[in-house]
């Protein structure tokens, strides 16, 4: 990894982090403005709350039953779900709703507590609202059975339509419009103790039933409904950010390797075009080396039949004619394999050029007593036939060198699919050892001492050139299978 990827690296990985934390931290204001638009909603609610006291309340005292009874039109299982009023000890003096299981004592004044399913208020003065201070005059509403109220009935419970109502117009400056109804700083005058009770009894009343706090328990369903849409959707972000940053970082990984496959096919090229002229130079060497050796041989050959020359000089003279004959058998496959190999195709019937070729080995296939074997239903494929010809007489001489006196070779084909055939030579020789299947196929490597090692190597060029494939594959019980696959079969073939 060079120092450009590393850079790109990190920087990937930080604009990931960074993704990541600015997902976190708007998921945190999400859920902040969520509890504190709950926490508007109980503000307005506590106003209600105070306008259901002031409503109920007749010479500082409420009914009690009415009071609960007007209580339960704010209920909203959805939203509010219990409140309750408490005295100085924090006890329950009424309450309307589910019991609160929070423990109303530990709350501390204008405190709040967030459950899992519900969040409980207390006095909700640090909002903006004190409903007990509203209560009109310096001493606390007393809330008293409606055993206790001398006269009761003479009041009217709030209704249902009215309580919406003012829910709904909390915030204005109209709340409830109730006759003979004074808001608050008209100058109404505070109210002392009720006339039925005695100082005393009035004092022990307000310790026990005097209204010096209230409880609000609100469901955060709405928090949590807001919180998880919002939480899936930072997921989502975070998702496709993380994709987005993982892609980019294998398109650039893949941008390198492709530049450095481009500078790699650069020098290749560069190489093989120095490989090409290095090839011609060779092939042009080796032409050339022909023509001087052609006239040693001649002239070899001439010593070798002068009847006046001693037996030991004819005899020097044949051995350099046979040794001239052999290098230049070498020099012809040398230019033979660095001839550049240009397919034409055409049509070729695999049993006449097999049959052909047959006919050029006649005389090293009757020196050994070789029986060779040629399928007879060959079919008609698609290739250069003076290269197939090349080919076939590469891999028919190689069997021929390979197999022992009397042995065999068998020529077949078969189709492979519909549109391509199979070609395989079958000797019962001695057979290719595993390790030099794959070596059998490079330049100048031989398993004879006949062998120029070029043979094979011509016949890879061939087979590649024609966009086909060649292995050599043991030929059960014995010998060796030369397999040409992918050949195309002729369009009627």
């Amino acid at each position: 990894m060079n120092q450009r990827t590393r850079l790109v690296s990190a920087v990937l990985l930080v604009v990931w982090a960074t993704i990541l934390v600015w997902q976190v931290v708007e998921h945190r204001q999400v859920e902040l403005a969520a509890r504190r638009a709950l926490i508007n909603r109980a503000k307005d609610i506590s106003t209600t709350l105070g306008i259901v006291l002031r409503s109920q309340r007749r010479f500082g005292v409420i009914s009690k039953d009415r009071l609960e009874s007007a209580l339960n039109e704010l209920l909203r299982p959805e939203e509010l779900t219990s409140v309750a009023m408490l005295n100085a000890a924090a006890d329950v003096v009424a309450s309307s709703g589910a019991p609160i299981d929070f423990e109303v004592k530990g709350l501390v004044p204008t405190g709040e507590h967030w459950g899992e399913r519900s969040v409980t208020l207390m006095n909700l003065v640090d909002l903006g609202t004190n409903v007990t201070s509203e209560a009109e005059g310096p001493r606390p509403t007393l809330i008293l059975p409606r055993s206790d109220i001398p006269g009761f009935g003479t009041n009217r419970v709030a209704g249902t339509n009215t309580l919406i109502n003012a829910t709904n117009a909390v915030g204005g400056t109209n709340v409830m419009a109730r006759p003979g109804h004074r808001q608050r700083g008209e100058g109404r005058p505070p109210f002392g103790r009720p006339f039925w009770m005695s100082e005393t009894e009035y004092k022990a009343a307000i310790e026990k039933q005097g209204v010096h706090s209230f409880v609000l328990a609100l469901s955060t369903s709405s928090v949590q409904t807001t919180t998880t849409r919002d939480l899936w959707l930072r997921l989502v972000i975070a998702a496709l950010a993380s994709v987005s940053v993982v892609g980019f970082g294998l398109a650039w990984r893949n941008l390198v390797k492709s530049s450095e496959l481009e500078v790699r096919l650069v020098r290749a090229a560069e190489l093989n075009t120095r490989l090409k002229e290095m090839n011609f130079a060779a092939a042009g060497l080796a032409h050339e080396t022909k023509n001087p050796l052609n006239i040693i041989r001649g002239m070899a050959q001439m010593i070798s039949k002068q009847e006046t020359a001693p037996d030991e000089v004819r005899q020097k003279a044949r051995s350099i004619v046979d040794e001239a004959d052999r290098v230049t058998a070498q020099l012809n496959e040398f230019i033979n394999f660095s001839r550049p190999r240009e397919v034409r195709r055409v049509k070729v019937a695999l049993n006449a050029a097999v049959a052909e070729v047959v006919r050029a080995l006649g005389h090293d296939l009757g020196d050994k007593s070789i029986r060779l074997t040629v399928a007879e239903d060959l079919p008609g494929i698609e290739a250069d036939e003076q290269l197939l010809r090349q080919a076939l007489f590469n891999l028919l001489l190689n069997a021929t060198q390979a197999v022992e006196r009397n042995g065999e070779i068998h020529v077949t084909a078969r189709r492979d699919s519909a549109t391509e055939a199979v070609l395989e030579i079958r000797d019962n020789g001695p057979g290719v050892p595993v390790e030099n299947r794959t070596d059998i196929f490079k330049p100048y490597f031989t398993t004879t001492q006949k062998g120029t090692g070029l043979g094979l190597a011509v016949v890879q060029q061939i087979v590649l050139a024609h966009g086909w494939e060649i292995e050599c594959v043991p030929n059960d019980p014995r010998g060796a299978m030369f397999r040409l696959s992918h050949l195309l079969l002729a369009a009627d073939a």
